[in-house]
């Protein structure tokens, strides 16, 4: 089965396989790029045969299944392409419509569920995610509107990007952050635009650092952190910002998400939204990711959350698409991984660096070669509230911008004090190959 399937996905290139019985075959075109695997194991075999989706990354992280002359990236990009291409796994076509089917109860994310599946993947040792991020600890996107920004400055220009779209145009304004992770965005928002911040998680870790951070930044007036589901926050406020949070919402959950938006806005408040999402329409959520990584996450069409906001009785001010800024983003993280997996090793395991190394090689693919992108949607209540133009963010973002260049280099990309974590980090990233 396993070899009928691989004659049927391998349409460009040659891709060569060991299998458990030192037979070798290659399958394709027989020409260039090619990529070689080993499969030690009869059940690795029979399991990428039946659910491949879930089988290779499970094979890898079990060490029953190994690229040979060459690093995962290249054998993932390698079988990327041809699926991408036309090349088609007849039992992974059927696992797709089974996942399409069980989306609905897979991403029932009720509030216990929600916060036990934050847990899973939040909650982690903190100094995997300080050895990985850049210093301020921003586990979303980053903004290279350049191309060749290091980690830090990309992960700033995200900051001042999302703020200008806030139009964070006098202090003291009241800004809700749902997901608000370690508490970067919700420190940067109250030290530079002097707005009051509430930030929501429902990760003990991340709740843990952020008020750590925020005390250490002299800011506990203007910053308050709270763990608690988006679906309890009752208080109306001026403006709201969601980064990567929207995709552990679940699709059941969308109107019940734009509709606390809506509650949660002052009649001229403004909210951006910003998350993971698919170029090709509505889909369902790679079943190892969903096992290992983000279970009950999804990241959806713009489609599909369009439809709820026309519902909500919100205006989509402005929509914007990110094309592979996220793919960069994590092929930073990937080499900081990369340069740091022995301190990793020690903390964990082998197993779960090689968990830790395929879910960024497979991610940072799905972003280049598989449709996904981000998104992110602004949103107010009254058609009014914001100028009749774009223009308007373009200006404040450069005009903030140059203020903050005009800084020291060390303000610019280290918001002092840090925590703990990220001073460790900060040692740990004496290797040259850190520097993004």
């Amino acid at each position: 089965m396993l070899e009928a399937a691989l004659r049927r996905l391998i349409t460009i290139g040659t891709l060569t396989v060991t299998f458990p019985n030192g037979v070798v075959r290659s399958y394709g075109d027989g020409g260039d790029p090619r990529a070689a695997i080993l499969i030690k194991t009869q059940r690795a075999k029979h399991r990428l045969a039946l659910n491949p989706a879930l089988a290779l990354g499970e094979g890898f992280m079990d060490g029953d299944v190994e690229p040979i002359g060459a690093d995962l990236f290249q054998v993932l990009d390698f079988l990327a392409m041809n699926s991408m291409n036309g090349g088609a796994h007849p039992a992974d076509k059927l696992m797709e419509k089974l996942r399409w089917f069980r989306r609905r109860v897979d991403q029932m994310n009720l509030a216990g569920r929600s916060k036990r599946n934050v847990a899973h993947h939040y909650d982690l040792d903190g100094r995997l995610y300080s050895l990985m991020l850049d210093e301020d600890l921003q586990y979303s996107c980053a903004y290279f509107p350049d191309g060749d920004e290091t980690l830090e400055e990309a992960q700033l220009k995200k900051k001042v990007h999302i703020a200008s779209k806030l139009a964070l145009d006098h202090p003291g304004l009241e800004v809700l952050d749902i997901g608000c992770g370690w508490g970067g965005m919700a420190i940067f928002l109250a030290r530079e635009y002097g707005a009051k911040v509430t930030g929501l998680t429902l990760s003990e870790e991340q709740y843990d650092v952020a008020k750590t951070r925020v005390r250490e930044a002299g800011l506990d007036k203007l910053v308050k952190f709270h763990l608690m589901d988006y679906r309890n926050w009752s208080t109306p406020v001026d403006r709201i910002v969601s980064i990567g949070m929207f995709e552990h919402v679940g699709v059941n959950h969308y109107r019940t998400f734009f509709e606390k938006v809506r509650g949660s806005l002052k009649d001229n408040g403004v909210a951006l939204i910003h998350a993971i999402g698919r170029a090709d329409g509505p889909g369902s959520t790679n079943p190892w990711i969903s096992k290992y990584i983000f279970p009950g996450g999804y990241s959806p069409a713009v489609s599909e959350v369009m439809s709820v906001v026309e519902r909500s009785g919100l205006w989509a001010t402005d929509v914007e698409i990110l094309r592979l800024h996220y793919a960069k983003t994590l092929e930073h993280w990937r080499r900081r991984f990369d340069a740091n997996r022995t301190t990793l090793r020690e903390i964990y395991d082998e197993r779960f660096c090689r968990m830790f190394e395929f879910y960024l090689v497979g991610s940072e693919l799905a972003f280049r070669r598989m449709g996904h992108m981000n998104w992110q949607i602004q949103l107010t209540k009254d058609i009014a509230t914001l100028p009749l133009s774009r223009g308007y963010m373009s200006d404040v973002e450069r005009q903030k911008l140059a203020a903050i260049n005009s800084e020291s280099t060390t303000t610019i990309l280290d918001p002092k004090p840090r925590n703990r974590r990220t001073e460790t980090a900060a040692t740990e990233r004496g290797n040259p190959a850190l520097s993004g």
